[in-house]
């Protein structure tokens, strides 16, 4: 079973999930990393070189490729439970968690970060509350569990893991 973390930009699934693996024994994966190891690219870059579309089926690949694996914490990148063929693909292989943040928790955490293109534009607020009401109610409508992202990583880690004992201990026939 997989522990797959969604939520959108900076909501802080690859903090929490390296905290979360380590505490379970699991292996953490952040997809983005993933995804840009096997293109020899930065995702930034395969959005300049090949468009959206491309990463968006290199995303797909990716989910296909990590939910056939077991014991992992998959940080997923923010626009991959958009696409409903991935939804079902990392369900499959394990438990969603929702970790929801504010806009403003988002705008703070990414205020010096130009690294993702979808909020690489001149109003990034705008933006993230545009791209934010898109998103979430997909992020609600797949995750079995749903934590509040605002707080430490530390104290967000631990709640994912007490919720999702009782999906570990199903697993194991417990």
């Amino acid at each position: 079973m997989n522990i797959v973390l969604c939520g959108f930009m900076g909501c802080g699934k690859t903090t929490v999930g390296r905290l979360l693996a380590q505490s379970l024994g699991y292996t953490f994966v952040d997809m983005d990393d993933y995804i840009e190891k096997k293109a020899g690219m930065k995702v930034s870059e395969i959005f300049a070189a090949q468009g959206e579309a491309a990463f968006r089926r290199m995303e797909t690949e990716a989910c296909r490729e990590l939910s056939a694996e077991s014991g992992l914490v998959i940080a997923t990148g923010g626009g991959a439970l958009v696409q409903p063929g991935n939804r079902e693909i990392l369900a499959a292989g394990g438990v969603i968690v929702l970790m929801e943040v504010s806009p403003e928790t988002v705008a703070h955490r990414l205020k010096d970060d130009h690294t993702r293109p979808l909020l690489d534009v001149p109003d990034k607020q705008a933006a993230i509350r545009e791209l934010m009401g898109k998103r979430l109610p997909i992020y609600r409508s797949v995750a079995s569990i749903i934590v509040d992202g605002n707080r430490p990583a530390g104290v967000v880690a631990a709640e994912i893991r007490n919720a999702c004992k009782f999906y570990i201990d199903k697993k194991a026939g417990l």
